[in-house]
């Protein structure tokens, strides 16, 4: 069977998604691309005597490349083999999208292009000419609606047409003047064996015109290369000067703007003007005084809805991995075979997917703000607000995702283009308390605050965490990252009904992923945790308490011989040992080695904090509500120490998942060691300052 590789690219929110989600009969692969965290999509077809493979490229808006994933789309633009293009546009907003259209035909690649989102101009009056723009682009067209289905199987017969086609392919020509410096720079190009096609030596003269560093880095070590940059600092001069232009970027810029203006205007009847739904909406939801207040309601909601419905299934999903520990228990023998799997692996992991239903429907809503337009109402509505601390206003979704669960926070910060934004804005997503902190704020306020004003307590410590992180970024902004914010430049689509489809997918796609990469690791750190408070084993322990349980009669008195032994062994081990040793790091904040051991044994997930507790005050198995655990606490741990302690969590580290995820994100050595020490001090100074002022104060 022959096959077809094509590269389906378009920039942000055109429905690339949503048309390969439409394709009948495809087979999705999910992963990601080489070397990088960033999701590819790829869809296997087989049409005739052709198997195709799409791959779904991210979303990029120009060749001038600025976030992560436009630099996985540009490099495989460049480096990779394919056959063809497939380039999706939105009908809504063509002169803009076809301005990214006019880049890729310089690469002169087979390509066709889809004007997606059709359904939505014609709803308004208005019409586009597929045959006139056809004519005028010089390459096939498709009009398509993803959500109805129109016109998204035609796009396979058209792949397959494409391919076999001898047809030339189309050549864009620029401005006289344009061209004939395009020319001089070819025949320098052509005494290089690099450049001896035609095709790919025009290709590099326009970037070479359009500033682009990328593609400037492979002349750099040329021999051409001294004569090429003569030549081009020349070429520089003389048209920025004859178009009265800063840059020859922002001619060639102008130029495909005005093409793609003139081809609009002949291909395209534009719909009545009047008043959209779209217009209604945007008065009352971006509107200066009530603005705010709706998306306040909007994300009080969603996270009652993360939190109330998130909790339903997560007693059904404990009781299913306890059961599952207990069959493991009764069907191995006893050893450490066992214990590893029963009382390590399989209870950590049941900890984290216990969290997936939160983090599902906390996905499933942005995703809703996403698709119908309204995410990128409240990036512009909260820019001026952010920009006060330094950050720019679309960081505020990585922000609302990172009291979800952090790991998908850093992912969603790929959306900041400006790298200073984004850096600064990941540097303070740990001080939005995740989901998986909430059960030691229970347990501490359940311990040490009436039961009246706990809700009050819980609200305080979320809203202290999120101004912490302005106050923290503010500071990072003016000392280490001076200069201002980038400018709020954010697409503002049209409102429209979200495709049940694809909102399953992406859903599908992320519980994969999160099943994968969480269980994964936390089966890891978990064997780690249960190595180091299992052994090594002290027979001197056992025997004298086995001696003292067969004394006793009460079987109240036996299960608390058994949890005084547990919580001896557990002093004894390496973990118990590692408590001790860092004991006086922490007993200028009131800690024992106990809460010591809990708060180091948290970095590996927050979940463990109290299992940690519970075991080494001698409880036994509880959770954040047990009784006998909250009593342990008041009879051993200060109320300051106890105020330290949240402080602590708040603010210290995330969970080495999240941890590895910033690692993944940030390649700069210099950050990921800056990112390991600075909100581990902070948290230590903080709770040595708070703990203090409360001591001064009597408590």
């Amino acid at each position: 069977m022959k096959k077809i590789r094509v590269a389906l690219a378009g920039q942000p929110n055109v429905g690339k998604s949503s048309i390969i989600n439409s394709v009948t009969g495809a087979r999705l692969h999910v992963g990601n691309f080489s070397g990088v965290t960033v999701e590819k999509k790829e869809v296997f077809i087989e049409r005739g005597d052709y198997e195709i493979e799409i791959i779904d490229l991210p979303g990029i808006y120009s060749l001038n490349a600025y976030t992560p994933e436009e630099h996985v789309a540009k490099k495989y633009l460049y480096e990779e083999d394919y056959d063809l293009i497939v380039n999706v546009v939105d009908a809504n907003t063509l002169a803009r999208n076809l301005i990214f259209t006019m880049q890729l035909m310089d690469m002169q690649k087979k390509m066709i292009l889809v004007v997606n989102m059709i359904d939505e101009v014609e709803k308004q009056g208005g019409s586009i000419d597929k045959g006139k723009l056809e004519e005028l682009l010089g390459i096939p067209v498709i009009l398509t609606s993803a959500k109805e289905h129109r016109g998204v199987d035609e796009i396979i017969d058209q792949i397959v047409a494409t391919h076999e086609s001898d047809k030339p392919k189309n050549k864009l020509y620029y401005d006289q003047r344009i061209e004939e410096q395009i020319d001089k720079i070819v025949k320098v190009l052509h005494k290089s064996p690099h450049f001896k096609d035609p095709e790919y030596a025009r290709f590099i003269a326009i970037r070479l015109l359009d500033r682009d560093e990328d593609i400037y880095k492979i002349i750099h070590d040329l021999p051409i290369f001294i004569e090429l940059h003569e030549l081009l600092g020349k070429i520089y001069r003389e048209l920025e000067l004859e178009y009265d232009e800063e840059s020859t970027s922002d001619i060639l810029s102008d130029e495909r703007y005005a093409l793609s203006k003139a081809l609009v205007m002949e291909a395209v009847k534009k719909p009545e003007v009047k008043v959209s739904l779209t217009d209604r909406l945007d008065r009352l939801l971006i509107h200066p005084v009530f603005g705010l207040p709706i998306f306040l309601f909007f994300m009080w909601l969603l996270f009652q809805l993360t939190f109330e419905v998130g909790s339903i299934p997560m007693d059904m999903i404990d009781a299913a991995f306890t059961e599952i520990s207990n069959v493991v228990k009764a069907t191995l023998p006893d050893g450490a075979v066992q214990s590893v799997l029963a009382d390590g692996v399989i209870p950590a992991v049941g900890s984290i997917i216990m969290f997936l239903p939160n983090i599902l429907i906390l996905f499933l809503g942005i995703n809703l703000l996403e698709q119908t337009g309204y995410m990128a109402r409240t990036a512009f509505l909260l820019d001026g607000f952010m920009k006060k601390f330094g950050l720019q206003g679309k960081a505020f979704i990585p922000l609302v995702s990172g009291f979800g669960c952090t790991v998908p926070a850093y992912m969603a910060a790929r959306t900041l283009k400006n790298p200073t934004d984004r850096i600064i804005t990941m540097l303070v997503l740990g001080f939005m308390s995740c989901s998986a902190r909430l059960p030691v704020y229970v347990l501490l306020i359940g311990a040490f605050f009436p039961t009246a004003h706990a809700g009050n307590i819980l609200f305080i410590i979320y809203i202290s965490g999120a101004i912490l992180g302005l106050i923290v970024a503010k500071i990072l902004r003016t000392v280490l990252f001076k200069g201002e914010p980038e400018p709020f430049v954010m697409e503002m689509p049209p409102y429209r009904f979200p495709s049940m489809k694809a909102l399953g997918m992406e859903l599908w796609i992320k519980t994969k992923l999160f099943i994968k990469k969480a269980g994964t690791f936390i089966a890891g750190a978990s064997m780690i945790i249960w190595f180091l408070s299992s052994y090594p084993h002290s027979g001197t322990i056992e025997e004298s308490y086995t001696r003292k349980i067969e004394a006793v009669q009460s079987e109240e008195a036996k299960a608390a011989l058994e949890n005084e032994m547990a919580a001896k062994a557990l002093e004894n081990s390496y973990l118990g040992r590692i408590g001790k040793t860092i004991e006086p790091f922490f007993s200028p904040i009131g800690f024992d080695w106990r809460m010591s051991v809990a708060v180091v044994a948290g970095l590996a997930a927050k979940e463990v904090v109290v299992s940690t507790l519970a075991t080494l005050y001698a409880v036994g198995d509880a959770d954040e509500r047990s009784n006998t655990l909250i009593q342990r606490l008041r009879d051993n741990v200060t109320f300051k120490a106890a105020i330290a302690m949240i402080v602590i969590i708040m603010i210290y580290s995330p969970c080495i998942a999240a941890m590895s995820t910033f690692w993944a994100e940030v390649p700069q050595w210099a950050w990921r060691g800056f990112y390991l020490v600075y909100p581990n001090v902070l948290a230590w100074l903080m709770a040595f300052g708070i703990y203090r002022l409360l001591d001064m104060m009597g408590y």
